[in-house]
């Protein structure tokens, strides 16, 4: 079994599933000559011809517009958004099109999409290339929107979210691209959307992650009995696992990326103070970025959540 990282996972399950799936294109900038700015997709063109590698205008908006025209009418596209921060000027096409057509014409289209970008902070880059805004996309109904935290994760999920018939944004944690290498079979396998995993069993506290964010978690609850759940897809969240692993610890932790104010760690919240209240020892806590726009690459360290924030807080519920 080879030893991948993320570009490597994300770039096999993309060629299987292209030779599998004929119907399946990939479109983007500089996707197909270029192989994508983290070079993702290199090696595809020479390998699928062009046809199916199509390199599109500096046009968000018209990119996701276009890929909305080809999954109604038969096609599997996979859309490429260079960076999240440059996903905004496509919002209508996705909130209004593609989220919508199932229901706006009852059934008679679907929209087969998968939107892939690379979020999140970590590299250090330039304003709007490290956004981590997934909570706007988990307020739509209709997109599926899945988060890998490794390797592994990645393959098994996109192969999972090409073969769905929703429209699917792929979040793909920018830090992680080149960081870490797991085991990732050649084989065929997928991991079902909507289900979350169980990282690391624990009974005193539950910490739940997505994304980079996983793995600073798992370094930071190494001294503690924590059981750390990664949700892997956020729309639709797998509550249940979640809750249940609240109702055995009795306390939860919440760690994202994302500024604190309506991001998607509030909706984890706000459920366990729903649904687990009664089983609860401490208040819910969330690990987060403060509310304020990311900083440039000097200040980032600052900006995203540390170990010693993290840790902060398993102190502060396990001795409330």
């Amino acid at each position: 079994m080879a030893q991948l990282n993320m570009v490597q996972a994300i770039n096999l399950a993309l060629s299987q599933e292209m030779e599998r799936d004929k119907r399946i294109v990939i479109l983007g900038e500089d996707v197909g000559r270029d192989g994508g700015v983290f070079r993702v997709t290199e090696g595809l063109r020479e390998r699928f011809g062009a046809g199916r590698l199509i390199d599109t205008p500096l046009s968000e908006s018209a990119l996701i517009g276009a890929a909305i025209g080809m999954a109604a009418y038969g096609l599997l596209p996979v859309a490429e958004i260079q960076f999240m921060g440059f996903i905004y000027p496509a919002l209508d096409q996705l909130f209004t099109h593609a989220a919508r057509l199932r229901a706006r014409s009852r059934g008679r289209f679907t929209c087969p999409l998968v939107v892939r970008t690379p979020y999140g902070g970590g590299i250090k880059a330039p304003e709007l290339h490290e956004e981590s805004s997934e909570a706007l996309f988990c307020h739509m109904p209709g997109i599926k929107v899945v988060v890998p935290s490794g390797p592994y994760t990645a393959k098994g999920l996109l192969l999972a979210a090409l073969r769905d018939s929703n429209p699917v944004l792929f979040l793909e944690p920018t830090r992680l691209y080149r960081l870490i290498r797991e085991e990732v079979p050649e084989d065929d396998y997928t991991i079902p959307l909507g289900r979350a995993r169980l990282a690391r069993e624990g009974q005193d506290v539950t910490v739940v992650a997505w994304g980079s964010m996983l793995e600073r978690v798992i370094k930071a609850a190494a001294p503690y009995d924590a059981e750390v759940i990664d949700l892997l897809t956020l729309n639709p969240c797998d509550m249940e696992t979640v809750l249940a692993s609240v109702k055995k610890t009795g306390r939860a932790i919440i760690v994202h990326e994302a500024v604190k104010s309506a991001g998607f760690g509030a909706e984890i919240a706000a459920t366990i103070a729903e649904e687990a209240i009664l089983h609860l020892r401490a208040p819910v806590l969330r690990v987060t970025a403060p509310d304020v726009t990311m900083p440039m690459s000097k200040l980032l360290d600052s900006y995203l959540p540390t170990l010693e924030q993290i840790r902060k807080a398993l102190d502060e519920v396990m001795t409330y």
